[in-house]
């Protein structure tokens, strides 16, 4: 893939981190955006729960059955996609994603009954099969192990930020659009919210590059650069094929793990909402406001826990502790269910822990992984862990619909981070750590 870019010096630290700077201003702030687009069509379901569920008839285990289902179609088609990426581009295949399920996305307001949400649902997830691999994959074609963590962190606080920024405004358009044309506010979330995503898949046509000799906007010495350094690195991974990417039991390790870790990140996107309304809050405005919070707190851990692990090249240890403080707070959200303040307190601190597994957590595979074997293997991990997305909000539906409370679920969701956190130590420290002679290198 690199080369066709010439090699004409190394060049200095100081060049090498301006050419990775300039390459990360160019592109993370509009895969950030992509990414807040992709998770605000996935979890702003959560929010329409709050009117739909009862303008519809749906009960909570339905609600849960139809928010883990768009899983299915994910899990499906998920490998798939990101081999077609391999032959087609990243450039046109992200964007035909982006295009795809922002339409299906908007295409939710027609929901009529249970039948129609679990279509939609099942439909979205084969749209945006291979979305979040296809740019991990795509992250490793400019940025190589020593600087990942970062990078992938602040990808990745699209996650959290689309919370910051989903949950007052989808509150706000709930509220304000209820009854506009006679439409209902979670008709118009839908809508509003997946139009904007297929105007950026459009955009990434345009805007991406498929790989370093193709960017006009670096110059010959900083291809160079990247080309060494990503060069260096693959001469010590040691899977590169597509059966690797499928097969190998390193690989299948590591979307065990991810599975454990996926159980609290759905556990907390797809029932926050309904989390603090539990604790005492009504107001649809109020609940998307103060469910913004503990999201805010995780776009800071996940960068200052990203910062730590790069600048020591220490992967497992960041990322078994933000398990275990992600378990903490949803034991603790439970404890404390009746007390807005000291529920929202415990929320923020499992929210920071549970973001801050899912960044960690993406910056092992590609340590281990190049070529063809990244490819599958982050599409297969990212498939195993998509399974939590079905089994999570659904096990959480029913305990709620059963026991009249979400505190059994929310337990179990601690109990998989307490599991995912002590298998980490399972793949070995140097295979995923990174030396003090590559990172001063």
């Amino acid at each position: 893939m690199y080369s066709d870019v010439a090699t004409p010096h190394v060049g200095t630290q100081d060049e090498e981190a301006a050419t990775y700077a300039k390459v990360a201003w160019r592109l993370l702030p509009f895969l950030f955006l992509c990414y807040v687009c992709a998770y605000l069509d996935r979890i702003n379901v959560s929010f329409a729960k709050l009117q739909m569920a009862h303008d519809l008839g749906l009960s909570d285990a339905v609600y849960g059955l139809g928010a883990g289902i768009f899983f299915v179609g994910y899990l499906m088609f998920e490998v798939p996609s990101n081999l077609i990426l391999l032959k087609v581009g990243a450039r046109r295949w992200i964007a035909r994603i982006m295009v795809t399920w922002g339409l299906i996305s908007a295409g939710m307001l027609f929901v009529s009954g249970p039948t129609s949400f679990y279509i939609l649902r099942f439909l979205l997830g084969v749209a945006e099969a291979g979305f979040i691999p296809a740019i991990l994959l795509y992250l490793t074609y400019w940025f190589p192990n020593k600087r990942r963590s970062k990078v992938t962190a602040l990808f990745l606080t699209g996650i959290p930020m689309s919370g910051v920024i989903g949950g007052p405004l989808s509150g706000w358009m709930m509220t304000h659009f209820a009854g506009l044309h006679g439409m209902a506010g979670w008709q118009w979330l839908f809508l509003l919210q997946g139009l904007p995503t297929v105007l950026m898949g459009v955009i990434a046509f345009f805007f991406l590059n498929d790989k370093v000799a193709d960017a006009k906007w670096l110059s010959n010495s900083e291809k160079a650069i990247i080309q060494r350094d990503l060069s260096a690195e693959q001469q010590g991974q040691h899977l590169h094929s597509i059966k690797d990417g499928l097969t190998n039991p390193r690989v299948l390790l590591l979307s065990g793990i991810y599975f454990f870790f996926t159980m609290g990140l759905y556990g907390v996107s797809f029932w926050l909402p309904s989390l603090v309304k539990a604790s005492g809050v009504t107001n649809p405005l109020d609940v998307g406001f103060l469910s913004s919070i503990p999201y805010a707190a995780a776009v800071v851990g996940m960068i200052l826990i990203s910062r730590s692990s790069d600048s020591t090249g220490e992967r497992r240890w960041h990322l078994s502790l933000a398990g275990v403080l992600g378990a903490i707070g949803l034991c603790a959200s439970v404890f404390f269910a009746h007390d807005t303040t000291l529920a929202m307190v415990a929320l923020t601190i499992g929210t920071v822990g549970v973001m801050a597994t899912i960044s960690q957590f993406w910056v092992m595979p590609p340590a281990i992984l190049s070529g063809g074997a990244a490819a599958a293997g982050i599409a297969l991990v990212n498939s195993v862990g998509s399974i939590s997305g079905v089994v999570s909000p659904y096990v959480i539906g029913y305990v709620q619909t059963a026991y009249g409370s979400t505190g059994t679920g929310v337990l179990g969701l601690a109990a998989s981070l307490i599991i995912g956190s002590v298998l980490v130590f399972t793949v070995p420290a140097k295979l995923v750590n990174v030396s003090k002679s590559s990172r001063q290198g």
